[in-house]
């Protein structure tokens, strides 16, 4: 077992400093424990030596006091200069935020413009796989999604990470990379990948039930492939933009929010609405069959363990709320409008 081929400058270094403090630590382990069952073996009752009392010896205190720490000391030396190649985030040539949600990523280009969602794309019937149900495991079980996160190779990517509602943490091996994303804070951590490719991480800061559910894939391309990758994506979103201008029907609302639903909400509340655990049912519940201001209000600052979802747009909060009350037998025929989610937010 070794760590994953390292891809950045930081990680070559990290695993070279693992190698060497490695070595330091079998050598100690060998010299203490060398010493040890040597005066063990040595002085043993059964070859005629006795036991020789004596209470303290300066000189021995002292080197025991001074050798580790001068040991530590040459051991902190090169672990530090380490640690903080890894916060240098100057002269980044990209930056992006990453968001963790429960339980996906959210990226977003500060420099291109560019903003989506990562999740998971494994067949259920994987993750079901047990004593013959389900489907084999994939290659990369657990390690695809659906949108990876694309950086052109040799450019300093500058990575802030923030969390939506739990503490997760965005975590690269092949990178070195490792950084908490808390709520209310924002971090930030580097990496310069050196060879084009795919490379495959995790969220590594147990968040909840599907914690394991949120995987991190970065696609290394060359810098045309890069540009080619943001005009294409930035043209997408410009197709995909909603009209603030266009008049919503209820049932345009709810086909929209079904898909708003299945991408934000269904690991929490379940495809049939019925919830698990701390996160209460959407079918007949007062909040669903309620008024729809209360409704809204819980959506966008969050309750208890459901966490706020203001980062969604006006259009989208309308749609799933609109869906979650004309949904799971719930029948208020009541519908949501996006200039009503935008009044709502001031």
């Amino acid at each position: 077992m070794n760590f994953q081929p390292a891809q950045t400058a930081i990680a070559h270094d990290i695993t070279n400093l693992h190698t060497l403090l490695m070595w330091v630590i079998l050598v100690i382990f060998v010299l203490v424990f060398g010493v040890m069952f040597y005066s063990i073996l040595k002085h043993r009752k059964s070859l005629g030596h006795a036991a020789k009392p004596f209470h303290e010896n300066t000189t021995v205190e002292i080197l025991w006091t001074i050798i580790p720490a001068l040991i530590l000391v040459a051991m902190a030396w090169p672990a530090a200069r380490v640690v903080i190649a890894q916060k240098d985030t100057r002269d980044s040539e990209i930056t992006i935020k990453a968001t963790g949600y429960q339980w996906f990523w959210g990226y977003k280009y500060l420099d291109h413009g560019v903003d989506f969602k990562s999740r998971l794309t494994t067949d259920r019937k994987q993750i079901d796989e047990y004593q013959g149900k389900g489907s084999a495991k994939g290659e990369h079980y657990l390690l695809e999604v659906d949108e990876p996160l694309v950086v052109p190779v040799g450019k300093k990517v500058r990575i802030l990470t923030t969390s939506n509602d739990v503490i997760h943490s965005w975590a690269m091996p092949a990178f070195g990379v490792k950084q908490d994303a808390i709520p209310g804070f924002i971090r930030d951590t580097w990496f310069k990948a050196e060879n084009t490719g795919t490379f495959r991480g995790q969220c590594s800061e147990l968040c909840g039930k599907d914690h394991g559910f949120m995987p991190i894939v970065v696609k290394v391309v060359t810098d045309k492939e890069f540009q080619e990758w943001v005009g294409k994506k930035q043209a997408e979103a410009k197709a995909a933009a909603d009209d603030p201008n266009k008049k919503w029907t209820k049932d345009e609302l709810i086909a929209r929010g079904r898909s708003v639903y299945e991408g934000n909400c269904v690991a929490c509340h379940k495809a049939d609405g019925k919830g698990t655990g701390p996160y209460p049912s959407l079918a007949g519940s007062k909040i669903a069959t309620g008024p729809i201001a209360d409704h809204l209000g819980i959506v966008l600052a969050g309750k208890n363990a459901m966490p706020a979802w203001n980062a969604l747009s006006d259009t989208e909060i309308a749609a799933v709320v609109t869906y979650e009350r004309n949904s799971f037998g719930n029948t208020t025929g009541d519908a949501l409008l996006p200039a009503d989610v935008k009044a709502a937010r001031k």
